[in-house]
């Protein structure tokens, strides 16, 4: 979307405060991700599509792309192993390129990259302190279609973004754990009425369980939760 370069910082500041509350109202962590893109195209100046890097386990996933393209292109970085996301998440910074046909940066993934017809690109490690969650991408078919002053106002959006996603991965971390241990207690259940067992031996024979087959306790637990009638 394209703006003006002279609109008031208190304006930008106001917009950035309607986005914020928005995210930060989203129910789970792919809602906020799809919202985040979708605000980034809508308010950041010479985005047409943009896509999320998120890190997890130590890998990088590529996820909520707003056009075909941005697989494309996340999946040609992956390949050669360089590129602005990359750069971005690897090198703690901001990473614009204009004219893809003439970087030097990145010689194995820029001859790639132009070819989907994407020219410039803008990648912003999303962080909270100093954790790194992922990077978010912006992505135009035209020649130098981020500025300066996009440049640093995408920024703040970025510093937004991260906010937002990192305030919905903690509470599906919290719900993921406020639902095994409902699940482990249901299990618990299960085996103290069937086998006649005190809570600590139902906890105990679902550990064991755990060790012998060599998976969670949560996935355990739900096994034996969903396969109850049949034991």
């Amino acid at each position: 979307m394209t703006h003006s370069d002279n609109y008031a910082p208190e304006s930008l500041s106001s917009v950035l405060g309607a986005i914020a509350r928005t995210l930060q109202a989203e129910p789970d962590v792919e809602t906020t991700l799809g919202a985040i893109v979708k605000a980034a195209v809508d308010h950041v100046d010479g985005a047409e599509y943009a896509g999320i890097s998120l890190v997890e386990d130590g890998r990088i996933r590529a996820v909520a792309p707003t056009s075909e393209v941005v697989p494309m292109i996340d999946e040609i970085q992956h390949r050669t192993g360089q590129g602005p996301c990359l750069d971005a998440i690897a090198r703690h910074d901001v990473f614009r390129t204009g004219n893809r046909l003439d970087e030097r940066r990145w010689p194995a993934f820029a001859p790639d990259a132009a070819e989907t017809g994407i020219r410039s690109m803008l990648s912003y490690r999303l962080f909270i302190l100093h954790d790194t969650l992922g990077a978010l991408n912006l992505y135009s078919t035209q020649v130098d279609a981020f500025s300066d002053r996009t440049e640093k106002d995408g920024k703040e959006f970025a510093t937004h973004a991260a906010i937002a996603l990192a305030g919905a991965q903690t509470e599906a971390q919290l719900h993921a754990a406020i639902e095994s241990r409902d699940v482990i207690g249901m299990a618990k259940g299960i085996l103290m009425q069937r086998h006649d067992l005190d809570p600590v031996q139902a906890f105990r024979l679902l550990v064991e369980s755990s060790q012998a087959s060599n998976l969670k306790l949560h996935d355990v637990a739900a096994w034996l939760v969903g396969h109850r009638r049949e034991l």
